[in-house]
């Protein structure tokens, strides 16, 4: 273990000291602060701009918003007694539901005491001569804290498209990130500008009640039913029969999304067979399922790849009755972006109050005071307009606050070729840092993830309160070479080739560069492992003036 000597200095007496601060208050930033300040006795604060906590799910409000994890394993594995008290009602979890879990969490372990709501952290600037990240806040005050750990979510920085004439629109806009409670839709001439994972659920659930929706497609998508709906009680008896199996496969898996994933290459089995095979996944449901259950190598045989997607199409031309609005469904490019999976996302086309526009083919032109003109000269007249859009992912929050790190290095100027990490939870030049689910972490469900983060981040602060230590660091070196692991990994597969906000193609000027490891939970889990049992092996350490004379003397 390397160890520095530091000299310090004390600071200001206006500012209010922490032994950590976390930004955020979703499922990372619950866990972190439960962690620190009830297994560790740290005293903590977590910050966050909400007027709630929920982080992502606090914010994404719109109709129809699920998750697409299910919900047995998109919660936290930790509470063991929560888990086994908890009412597993539907097998995927709405927005609202979720909220509440996490509120419920918060309260059954008295956490909101410590969490200070409607409250931005505008800047955290590194002093290397008190080894101290000093913040403030949007309401003036000053903090300081020996620990900075960011829960910032990957999915939290909204994204608007700069579109001529954004400012003319006289009518309501409407970004899904930032669904207003009074929000009035019904009888609406609604336009939707988007096709992912969030605007496939907003087009479906709004569909029925709007007075005419048009759907302005930029991308076509796969995606599969969700097959969401009520439990029966045996299903939720064996649920909770079989917690510690469930979490430990999870837990050492690949995707953490608590199925077993296939080991059958796609062309190893009967062109019939292979069919059978797709059309029992799309009768259960999930997108993940019907990517990685179904068989090993959609995601990284082109050959696989095309027959997932073949199945698709052929699902399109049958549920969607007139031929143009169906072509125009049908995705061409590659399966290989976040696997959706919807409520009758096609079906809703056969609706007499909903149209299709390819943006791509009749491109906008114009945002007027009345509605959207593309390309062809048609004007849609609209009331409401919807984004649904996406986010600057994994690193836009990162860029909306002013973090600076040695020598008063910006994050921004710090990722300006694209964010990197080492291991996800730590990177150069930002000491004391610890980021959950920074760049470069696994692509998975996300609470296992978390989870693990969390636990690894608190054991290295235990391991720095124990044996005294003022600082921690990554080294370059170390980041660099888990930035090439995750690029060579993310290489292997089709994911790489298909233009995604996975990697960053949904923001213009954005580097295109890798934003996750593919290599999945369990081995990453691993990886961790090594990097702890090898005396922290890429991180080297300071110690204060006082403990150095402490040791020597």
């Amino acid at each position: 273990m390397t160890t520095t000597v530091l000299a310090k200095r004390s600071l200001g007496t206006d500012i209010i000291h922490y032994d950590a601060i976390i930004i955020g208050a979703g499922f990372a930033g619950i866990y972190m602060l439960k962690k620190l300040r009830d297994e560790m006795g740290l005293k903590v604060r977590a910050f966050d701009k909400a007027g709630g906590i929920g982080g992502t799910w606090y914010w994404n409000r719109y109709p129809g918003a699920l998750s697409d994890s299910e919900s047995f394993v998109y919660c936290f594995s930790w509470d063991r007694e929560l888990c086994q008290e908890w009412d597993i009602t539907t097998r995927y979890l709405t927005q609202p539901q979720i909220l509440s879990y996490l509120n419920h969490a918060v309260d059954r372990h008295d956490l909101r005491r410590d969490i200070q709501l409607e409250t931005a952290i505008t800047s955290a600037v590194f002093d290397e001569q008190t080894s101290r990240w000093l913040m403030s806040t949007d309401d003036g005050h000053r903090y300081s804290a020996k620990y900075l750990v960011t829960a910032l979510g990957l999915l939290s920085a909204t994204n608007v498209p700069k579109i001529n004439g954004l400012d003319q629109f006289q009518g309501q806009m409407y970004h899904t990130a930032n669904w207003p409670a009074d929000a009035v839709l019904e009888g609406k001439r609604v336009g939707v500008i988007g096709t992912g994972s969030t605007g496939c659920q907003v087009i479906t659930a709004i569909a029925p009640t709007v007075g005419h929706l048009t759907v302005f497609q930029r991308s076509a998508q796969y995606t599969v039913p969700v097959g969401n709906g009520p439990v029966s009680r045996e299903y939720v008896d064996d649920i909770k029969r079989n917690y510690d199996a469930i979490w430990k496969e999870v837990r050492s898996s690949r995707l953490a999304f608590g199925f077993e994933e296939s080991n059958i290459p796609t062309m190893s089995v009967s062109a019939p067979e292979r069919k059978e095979i797709f059309q029992r996944a799309w009768d259960v449901g999930g997108g993940f399922r019907y990517m990685f259950q179904t068989f090993n190598d959609i995601a990284t045989n082109e050959e696989a790849n095309v027959a997932a997607q073949d199945f698709v199409r052929e699902k399109i031309a049958e549920i969607v009755k007139d031929p143009e609005t169906a072509r125009k469904l049908m995705p061409r490019d590659l399966y290989a972006k976040r696997p959706l999976c919807d409520s009758g996302y096609y079906a809703t086309f056969n609706r007499d109050n909903v149209a299709l526009v390819d943006v791509k083919a009749n491109p906008i032109e114009e945002i007027t005071a009345t509605g959207i003109r593309t390309a062809d000269g048609v004007e849609h007249e609209l009331d409401v307009l919807v984004f649904a859009t996406g986010f600057d992912a994994v690193d836009g929050n990162y860029k909306r606050i002013d973090i600076r790190g040695r020598d008063g290095v910006s994050m921004k100027d710090h990722w300006a070729d694209g964010p990197s990490s080492y291991m996800s939870v730590a990177t150069a030049n930002f000491p004391n840092m610890f980021m959950i689910l920074g760049p470069n972490g696994p692509f998975t469900n996300l609470p296992p993830t978390i989870e693990t983060e969390v636990e690894w981040v608190s054991e290295l602060i235990g391991f720095m309160e124990e044996n005294e230590l003022a600082c921690v660091e990554t080294d370059p070196e170390s980041e660099r070479e888990w930035g090439a692991t995750c690029q060579e990994i993310a290489d292997q597969t089709l994911f790489a080739k298909a233009d995604s906000w996975i990697f960053g193609a949904n923001i213009p000027g954005k580097p295109n560069a890798v934003y996750f490891y593919m290599g999945g939970l369990g081995p990453f889990s691993e990886v961790l492992r090594s990097v702890k049992n090898d005396e922290y092996r890429g991180f080297k350490f300071m110690v204060t003036e006082q403990y150095a004379q402490k040791v020597l003397y």
